[in-house]
């Protein structure tokens, strides 16, 4: 098997031949967009609103919420993980409703220790039911700069997106009785918190408290998106220049998805038989 630096390399040379995922990340304001929802503080609005940070010590962690709720978008948003010894932590972006039945889409960051590669958990809840884990190794240090990370959600597919490269893809599959995201309106969601208990290694490895605080900054948060109000979506009379409500993937794009998923993907429930013994969900067969 090749080298993970290696296979770095060779993703890099490959997204280079191919043209990109489109992507045009807005600048938008904390102050306007988003609320702090809990943390006591250690959540912060800076530079006018251009950046956030959510800290994480030994009593609390923090997150915050998006003023507006949505139903179908393209969210975008800018984040740079915790450095160094991040064991036990988790960074949190998604969409989410509300309720016992809600709809919800991950992007979990789970913490490494020093010099390990950070794990990218994403998941699809559905009418309250999820079990629909993958889990990928990032091509880059995420800790040492800023990096995008996407979720387009449309009536047709939720994609996962990392620098406008596509990761994965999960298909409206409502034709063969699979429930999909589409009734419920959600919000963007962000958090830093401990999960020691799970989250490095299945809980093998604990949260080294002497290198808290830890902190996670957030930046160019950007919805273009049906905005939910009063009971009715701002898209339900004019979807005119939304081309994210009928986007796709396209032959170069799926050829980048199963380029990351071929070397970078280190678990997909859709594998899983000993999880599945009596066969996989049915989005798996899907082509």
């Amino acid at each position: 098997m090749a080298s993970f630096s290696s296979r770095v390399s060779a993703l890099l040379l490959v997204m280079s031949l191919v043209v990109s995922f489109s992507m045009a990340v807005s600048a938008g304001n904390f102050y306007q967009d988003i609320d702090i929802t809990w943390g006591d503080g250690r959540a912060n609005i800076l530079n006018n609103g251009d950046l956030l940070t959510l800290s994480l010590d030994n009593t609390s962690g923090c997150g915050f919420q998006s003023k507006n709720q949505f139903l179908y978008g393209q969210f975008d948003m800018q984040i740079k993980l915790v450095p160094g010894n991040s064991a036990g932590t988790v960074t949190t972006y998604y969409l989410s409703s509300e309720g016992s039945t809600h709809d919800e889409i991950d992007m979990e960051f789970l913490g490494n220790l020093s010099g390990d590669p950070y794990i990218l958990h994403t998941n699809v809840y559905s009418q309250g039911k999820g079990n629909r884990e993958q889990q990928f190794y990032l091509w880059f240090d995420p800790t040492a700069d800023f990096h995008t990370y996407s979720i387009l959600w449309n009536p047709q597919s939720i994609i996962f997106s990392v620098d406008g490269i596509p990761i994965r893809e999960f298909k409206n599959a409502e034709s063969i009785g699979v429930p999909y995201p589409k009734y419920q309106p959600m919000r963007v969601y962000s958090s830093l918190w401990n999960a020691d208990d799970w989250a490095t290694r299945g809980g093998l490895v604990k949260t080294d408290w002497t290198q808290a605080p830890f902190i996670a900054s957030y930046r160019n948060f950007s919805a273009n998106a049906c905005i939910w109000y009063n009971g009715a979506s701002s898209c339900s009379s004019n979807s005119g220049g939304k081309s994210w409500l009928s986007q796709q993937l396209d032959y170069s794009t799926q050829g980048q998805m199963k380029w990351v998923q071929n070397n970078f993907m280190i678990y997909n429930y859709c594998t899983d038989t000993k999880r599945f013994p009596q066969g996989v969900p049915q989005e798996c067969n899907m082509s």
